[in-house]
């Protein structure tokens, strides 16, 4: 079954609390590296993400993006009550 927009923002946003570099949040997303660039794209333009460019570029879930996280968590919580 294919995944809606909103379920890999949402596993992106758990991947980035503690910051993930590219590789890592596109194995655990299970996505591949062409398809991950555009909802890091939206995630970054939306403040949702921060992105720190060092050794390693890594992104990490802003405050913003962390409450919507829940919001969303909370959303599928009260659609999957009987």
């Amino acid at each position: 079954m294919k995944r809606s927009k909103q379920e890999i923002i949402a596993q992106i946003l758990e991947v980035c609390l503690e910051s993930a570099s590219k590789t890592r949040i596109v194995y655990q997303v299970n996505l591949n590296f062409r398809t991950i660039n555009p909802y890091l794209d939206i995630l970054t333009k939306n403040s949702l993400i921060e992105v720190s460019k060092g050794e390693q570029t890594l992104y990490k879930t802003t405050q913003k993006g962390a409450d919507l996280l829940e919001t969303i968590k909370k959303v599928n919580e009260s659609l999957s009550k009987d």
